[in-house]
């Protein structure tokens, strides 16, 4: 990383001291960059690029995450405001948007079991990720 820097620096005297305001600099300076110095810029794009990209899908990972753990502890809240209101009652998916839940776009919310004592919850994204399931007592496991 530090040798990107050092480079850049090499570049600009190189080509941007002294040939930009006097004439007489070798026509050579003025033609453009020469192949071994494309190369090393090429070469240092390259290993950033290696060092990025993974990270990228790490952190796009856990945004995918994120919203599916927000959906799960959305949904069993507006459950929970269901329940109070029907304590023997059976939940269903349109029940909880009745209750107040808007699903994340791209993030499917199930619930299987809908009852007080087997109440439990499932979240994916679309995209990718794990599934995350939250049941009767809040407890959430991916």
């Amino acid at each position: 990383m530090l040798l990107l820097p050092v480079v850049i620096y090499y570049i600009i005297l190189e080509y941007g001291g002294n040939c930009m305001i006097h004439t007489s600099c070798s026509k050579r300076r003025l033609r453009g960059f020469t192949l071994i110095e494309l190369m090393i810029v090429i070469a240092i794009i390259g290993v950033i690029a290696t060092i990025a990209i993974p990270q990228f899908s790490s952190y796009k990972n856990k945004g995918y995450e994120a919203s599916v753990i927000s959906d799960a502890k959305n949904a069993f809240t507006a459950a929970q405001a269901f329940f109070a209101d029907s304590p023997s009652g059976t939940l269903d998916r349109t029940l909880l948007n009745s209750y107040g839940f808007k699903s994340t776009p791209g993030v499917t919310t199930a619930v299987p079991d809908g009852t007080r004592s087997t109440l439990a919850i499932t979240a994916v994204n679309t995209a990718g990720g794990r599934t995350f399931r939250i049941d009767n007592t809040g407890t959430m496991t991916p």
